[in-house]
Order: structure tokens, then C-alpha cells, then sequence
């Protein structure tokens, strides 16, 4: 099935995500009452305040600060190309991505590593909360399952397994797929976004995942690799 995809019809996604406050102190008196009842099984022995670097997870709390897009190249041998939607104003970065998508096909497929859980639900509960219009890609009410053109690379390593969670830092390891995260990993981004300012360090980061998930995408398919020099940021 897998090899039967047209590569150039898939947008490889990742989307990075920090809590919409950069301390507990600042979220307003309402929503610290709602974030305490959302999480009150997970924290476990932490406070509401000491648990609040996570709220990134939860699309309710959180905010995405980059989004990441990789497409497969025609020629031969096949590269990638790489863009992010980066910044501050969520709104507008969210407005440029779904720009974007309306201008192809209804048919694209949409690939992320766990997006079924995470990145494609939160992209919709975002869009929603900021007012931005579902393109139609992201758009599943009332469509039949075969209609959602949504690959999740964790969820092919599942194999029916619903009991298999694999990280994407696994399945590269055991694939032989360079990941040179030599700088920050995911449970750094809020402090770097919020502490240090730093949001071009984060879109580096999400763009690695992006091609993590292509080159993963090429193993699944029993294909070579894309070559370092065949793959363009844009």
C-alpha cells in the first residue's frame, strides 16, 4: 500500500508547541482553576504551578510556535524540500499554513509521526480557537475513513498493535537514520522559547523531525535514503 503512494502527493509535517503563558503566575484565575481540573491525574505529587511547563501538550493551554513542511522532489534522484511557518503570532503563522494548503490538492496526503494523536488534532483545535477556517485536508466531519488522506508513520510501525507506543528517536536508531539532534530535544522548547528567546533554534529542531519522518517514510518503502546534498531549506 505504502509503495503504491505518490511521493510527491505527501506533505511530511511536524508542529512545535509551548504553553501560552511563559509562567502559571501570568495564565488568568479562571483558566489556572481548568488547568488544575484538566491535569489533576496526571500531576501526580506536582502542583498545578510546578506541572505547567507541559501545557504545551494540551491544546486548550498551549500554542504552536512553528510548523515544519517537507515535499518529496520529482527529479532523480528524489530530495526534499523544507519550509517552516515560524513565530510569535500564532494566529497569522496558522493563517499562512492553511493559505497554503488551499492552494493544493483536496488529495495531499498529510504524514507526521504520531499526527493522528497529536499534530493534526491540535492544528485543528488551534486553527478553530483563532478563528482560522479548516482547509479541507485537515477537515475529517463526515468523512468515511478512506477519505482522510492522513499518514502516521507511528501508526504503520504499529501494525495493528494499539498497544505500541514508538518514539520517532526509536525507529531512526534502529533504521540507520542520521538525526544530528545535538542541540535541544522536545522537552526543552518551552524554556527555550519562552527563557532564551530563542525561536530559530526551535524551527531547526522541528525541521530535523520533518526529515526524520521522510527518510522514515523512504525505509518503510524499502528505498534509499535522500542524500544530505538533496535536501533544501526554503
Amino acid at each position: 500500500m505504502l509503495e503504491q503512494l505518490d511521493l510527491q502527493n505527501i506533505l511530511v509535517l511536524d508542529i512545535e508547541t509551548v504553553p501560552q503563558y511563559s509562567t502559571f503566575d501570568q495564565v488568568p484565575p479562571a483558566l489556572q482553576k481548568l488547568w488544575a481540573a484538566k491535569t489533576q491525574y496526571q500531576r501526580k505529587d506536582e502542583t498545578p504551578d510546578e506541572f505547567y511547563e507541559r501545557a504545551g501538550i494540551w491544546a486548550e493551554f498551549g500554542k504552536i510556535i512553528c510548523i515544519s513542511v517537507g515535499v518529496f522532489t520529482k527529479e532523480q534522484p528524489v530530495g526534499l524540500r523544507i519550509k517552516s511557518y515560524a513565530g510569535h503570532d500564532e494566529k497569522q503563522l496558522l493563517a499562512a499554513f492553511s493559505a497554503m494548503l488551499k492552494k493544493q490538492p483536496q488529495n495531499l496526503v498529510l504524514c507526521a509521526h504520531n499526527g493522528k494523536e497529536f499534530d493534526f488534532p491540535y492544528l485543528c483545535r488551534r486553527m478553530l480557537i483563532n478563528g482560522v477556517p479548516l482547509p479541507s485536508q485537515l477537515e475529517i466531519s463526515g468523512k468515511k475513513p478512506w477519505e482522510i488522506n492522513h499518514l502516521d508513520t507511528m501508526e504503520l510501525w504499529k501494525f495493528g498493535d494499539y498497544k505500541n507506543y514508538t518514539s520517532l528517536s526509536l525507529l531512526t536508531e534502529i533504521f540507520g537514520i542520521p538525526t544530528p539532534k545535538d542541540d535541544i530535544d522536545g522537552s526543552m522548547v518551552g524554556h527555550v522559547y519562552w527563557q532564551e528567546n530563542a525561536l530559530e533554534r526551535i524551527c531547526t529542531y522541528c525541521q530535523k523531525d520533518v526529515i526524520a519522518t521522510a527518510q522514515l517514510i523512504r525505509r518503510f518503502r524499502g528505498e534509499e535514503l535522500i542524500a544530505d546534498e538533496n535536501m533544501t531549506i526554503v
